[in-house]
């Protein structure tokens, strides 16, 4: 099964949560800035002292010099990056359990006013995926959304409107981590959502749920689990 390879990162540990997409991270005795790629609420995981790995990317047009890859809460390893599961699975398409006969033809598709994550090809057929980054586990439960997200009902939306139109649609849940047995919509949240994911799945909209295995050295493929909408 394909990894995703994080090479060499920088351990320090959590200072605070300076913006929506930065975090101040002690390293080596001195605090350094962190893009963080990842605009939930996180609280759990970006409590002062939480360990954390950063990547070295600097740029010219870059106000940091560091990201935030992952954290370690208890003795599990949970990725931030909310750009990682369609990454991820354009990555191991082939060899993910439901995937394996399609083909990538274009990431970030262009749907009516927005995007999706993924176009998928199978023959003639099409399909849009639309991958959500799950990092809130409470009780082995992964809860999406950790944060309000209209941009989310909306995406379910449209896959609604792409399946009536003939493409196969479907959404992945992508867990950060592996402490997790199942998924389920976060009601207590984001009603809003969690309707909007059951009246997608009951239209026809497949979905499904994937747990992934992280270290400070890859993220690979753990396991499928189910999506709970009862």
């Amino acid at each position: 099964m394909p990894a995703i390879e994080l090479g060499p990162l920088v351990q320090g540990s959590v200072v605070s949560r300076a913006n929506r997409f930065a975090v101040l991270v002690e390293v080596g005795g001195r605090q350094v800035k962190a893009y963080l790629p990842n605009s939930g609420r996180l609280e759990e995981l970006l409590a002062p002292g939480t360990p954390a790995w950063l990547a070295y990317r600097p740029g010219p047009t870059r106000t940091t010099q560091y990201d935030l890859v992952l954290v370690r809460v208890g003795g599990t390893y949970v990725s931030v990056d909310a750009r990682l599961p369609h990454r991820f699975l354009a990555l191991a398409l082939g060899e993910l359990p439901g995937f394996a006969e399609w083909r990538l033809l274009e990431r970030e598709p262009r749907r009516g006013r927005g995007r999706f994550d993924l176009l998928l090809g199978r023959g003639r057929e099409r399909m849009y995926v639309e991958c959500k980054s799950v990092t809130l586990v409470r009780s082995g439960t992964g809860l999406f959304p950790d944060a309000p997200t209209a941009r989310g009902a909306r995406h379910l939306a449209e896959l609604t409107r792409a399946l009536r139109e003939g493409y196969w649609s479907r959404v992945v849940f992508v867990v950060g981590r592996s402490d997790v047995a199942e998924v389920r919509p976060n009601d207590e949240t984001d009603p809003a959502f969690g309707r909007a994911l059951r009246e997608a799945a009951s239209a026809g909209v497949e979905v499904m749920a994937l747990a992934l295995r992280v270290d400070p050295e890859r993220i690979e493929f753990d396991r499928c689990i189910p999506v709970r909408l009862r």
